[in-house]
């Protein structure tokens, strides 16, 4: 048998009091990804609708968006889910963009959005999980 004393792996440490952990590459990453799904949402309502519902569809996408990315994705999410409830909203926000761009015509830049976000995603998730 071994004579090492059986170790337990530690969670990370928390930062101290009053202070936030550091921003890496990854965490600004992951918000440009938020941030360009949003965008990608309004600008397809604005343009893939004809009007009055261009207005519903271009605020009214990227608001639920929105709602949905705060109450389950946000670091300081409404409600507590499992993470990958979390993953599975965060996925929706980033397909729905996804489609946006397929249905606009612009499959290409819809591919090189859905590889970056979940990518990014995969990255900050395993991160998050501690793994």
């Amino acid at each position: 048998m071994s004579e090492t004393a059986h170790v337990k792996p530690q969670p990370p440490a928390a930062p101290p009091a009053g202070m936030r952990a550091r921003l890496t590459v990854v965490d600004v990453l992951a918000f440009l990804c938020e941030l360009f799904a949003f965008g990608t949402l309004a600008v397809w309502g604005f343009v893939a609708w004809p009007l009055p519902w261009n207005f519903v569809v271009g605020i009214g996408a990227p608001l639920l968006a929105i709602l949905l990315w705060a109450l389950f994705v946000s670091p300081r999410a409404v409600v507590r889910v499992h993470p990958f409830v979390r993953a599975l909203v965060e996925l929706l926000v980033y397909a729905s963009a996804t489609l946006a761009w397929w249905s606009s015509g612009q499959a290409w830049i819809g591919l090189g959005f859905a590889v970056v976000a979940v990518t990014t995603g995969l990255i900050a998730g395993r991160r998050r999980l501690g793994a």
